[in-house]
């Protein structure tokens, strides 16, 4: 297979257009029927030349044409249908963490249904009704998961499977006393203030670890994780990690982490997923961690010589002080409480074309802020004048009843080619994904004449080439930004001064503004996590708990760097 044409049902609609794309294709033109048109639009790939003209003629953008990388030539491991997504190989599980980096809509989610016996591979054969195991297995002989598939295909291996949507729990009907899990989980994950509560009174980060803890509950031989850190602030991320990591002592995990601090800290090899986003995901061979996040920044799988990205470059020298730039805002006294909670914001000012990066747990007011700045929100004290904020909440839903198009229609095509929006003008709104819908609010959000952009966890359901886009433009704004995220790698890329959030959660919050390098390293010491720069991407990369490194930063009082 030299190519692949994948056709987008939600997208194509024959009765609205003029069947353009099979006019214009050539092998048509000689008289073969390479596209031909009914209720939808099909192309037969072994006569498609790969010219692309059925794709760019399409007036809906229904049609991909994909020329597939020379190296691999192999059939896929399973595809949906004819002119759907396919899947070329699998990850493989072995003792420890298996960590699975990759971008959106490359097959992460389909690689670990079919590991989890939820999804039967079909080697590309999607006419035939049933998978021959047999051939499967024969495809994988030698390799190190040919063991693995065939206790699979006897049914004779144990799984547990926490899967990326786990907003399905709060449905159930149950309380978390319910859910059985392990009395230590309760603990660990911080879980004992919700006993006795239903699942439909917690929030999506409560819901997230119960999921987890059942997940790691469970008696079985290999366990998956699929994001299991979305809705999480990096203290909960790493009791998370430490947990799973306990569990991968002496059994096979295998986990998907678009936080690349996280997957540093959580993973002990990784495999890279590249392809192109709803069309074709092929999987590398399994890499060192070290070596398998910096060969993705590098944006080249050296073995497949295939470039997957553009490189990323992290700056070398992390922000000090702030530079003397002009004041935006400045507010004192700023006091507010409620339900119990109180919150206290010290003194400070906000700049022009100054990103500041607001962390801390969560419950501790940060979205509260983010509020009060917006006008949202009633407070005591005092804010210096008012300015035009652009506000992109933490929660992010529509009820608009059009195309993203309608949606965006003020939004420059530069924001929507860099967030990737050109492919989901003809969606409907209601219809998209939760990370779909994090882009358009982000692409509302920036696309606003303002004189500060106000942003509430915009890294939430982005895949890491998206979170980095989305640094680039708020960077390149020209304008004022308050960026709030869980994602320390994100925030060292984007921010240039730090406000840390500490206190009681759901108690207390009280706040500091300090450098971007002093803010990390007194909230990284609270949690007692150290960070060192990657010798080759300059990234900030997480060590190991108690490794050398670990223990010489502790001792010298350097948690981040």
């Amino acid at each position: 297979m030299k190519r692949i044409v994948v056709l987008d049902r939600d997208l194509c609609n024959p009765k609205k257009c003029g069947h353009e794309c099979a006019k214009a294709c050539p092998v048509n033109r000689k008289g073969e029927e390479c596209v031909k048109v009914a209720n939808l639009a099909v192309v037969d790939e072994p006569l498609c030349i790969g010219c692309g003209l059925c794709s760019r003629k399409c007036p809906f953008h229904a049609l991909s044409v994909v020329n597939l990388p020379h190296a691999l030539n192999e059939e896929p491991i399973h595809r949906f249908g004819e002119n759907q997504f396919a899947l070329f190989r699998l990850p493989i599980p072995v003792k420890g963490v298996v960590g699975i980096l990759g971008a959106n809509g490359v097959g992460k989610s389909t690689a670990l249904k079919i590991l989890a016996g939820q999804l039967t591979p079909n080697l590309g054969k999607y006419n035939e009704n049933a998978t021959n195991w047999d051939e499967l297995i024969k495809f994988h002989r030698g390799s190190e998961i040919q063991d693995y598939l065939e206790r699979l295909s006897r049914e004779d291996i144990k799984i547990s499977y926490k899967p990326q949507n786990i907003t399905g729990l709060a449905q159930i009907g149950k309380n978390v006393d319910e859910i059985a899990i392990n009395p230590e989980l309760f603990e660990s994950l911080e879980l004992n203030n919700w006993r006795g509560k239903n699942l439909s009174e917690l929030s999506g980060g409560e819901l997230q670890r119960v999921a987890i803890a059942a997940a790691i509950s469970k008696e079985a031989d290999v366990y998956y994780f699929d994001e299991p850190t979305s809705y999480l602030d990096v203290h909960q991320r790493l009791n998370v990690a430490k947990a799973i990591r306990k569990l991968a002592e002496n059994r096979y995990v295998v986990a998907v982490e678009h936080d690349l601090a996280t997957l540093d800290f959580l993973a002990d090899r990784i495999h890279i997923f590249y392809g192109e986003p709803g069309v074709f995901g092929v999987v590398s061979k399994p890499y060192a961690v070290r070596k398998g996040i910096n060969s993705f920044l590098e944006g080249f799988v050296a073995e497949d010589n295939i470039k997957i990205r553009e490189k990323t470059v992290f700056e070398e020298v992390m922000p000090g002080k702030a530079k003397k730039k002009a004041v935006l805002i400045s507010f004192k006294n700023i006091h507010k409480s409620y339900d119990r909670f109180d919150l206290r914001v010290s003194d400070s000012e906000l700049y022009e074309n100054d990103v500041l990066g607001i962390f801390g747990p969560n419950a501790l007011g940060k979205t509260t802020f983010a509020k009060i700045l917006a006008g949202e929100t009633p407070f005591t004290g005092n804010v210096s004048r008012k300015i035009k904020i652009s506000y992109k909440p933490q929660y992010v839903s529509s009820d608009f009843d059009g195309k993203v198009s309608e949606l965006l229609k003020n939004a420059g095509d530069d924001i929507v080619l860099k967030l990737g929006l050109d492919k989901l003008m003809e969606k409907t709104v209601k219809n998209l994904s939760g990370g779909e819908m994090q882009r358009i609010a982000i692409a509302l959000c920036l696309s606003k004449d303002a004189d500060l952009y106000l942003l509430d966890e915009p890294s939430a359901f982005l895949d890491v080439d998206q979170r980095i886009a989305v640094a680039k433009m708020i960077k390149s704004s020209g304008r004022a930004a308050a960026v709030i995220d869980h994602d320390l790698l994100f925030l060292s890329y984007v921010a240039e001064r730090a406000m840390l959030f500490s206190g009681v959660p759901g108690r207390s919050g009280s706040t500091e503004f300090l450098s971007l390098k002093d803010g990390f390293n007194k909230f990284l010491k609270s949690i007692g996590v150290t960070f060192r720069r990657d010798d080759e991407t300059k990234r900030p990369r997480a060590n190991k708990l108690d490794s050398v490194l670990d223990r010489k930063q502790k001792e010298k009082g350097e948690y981040f760097f």
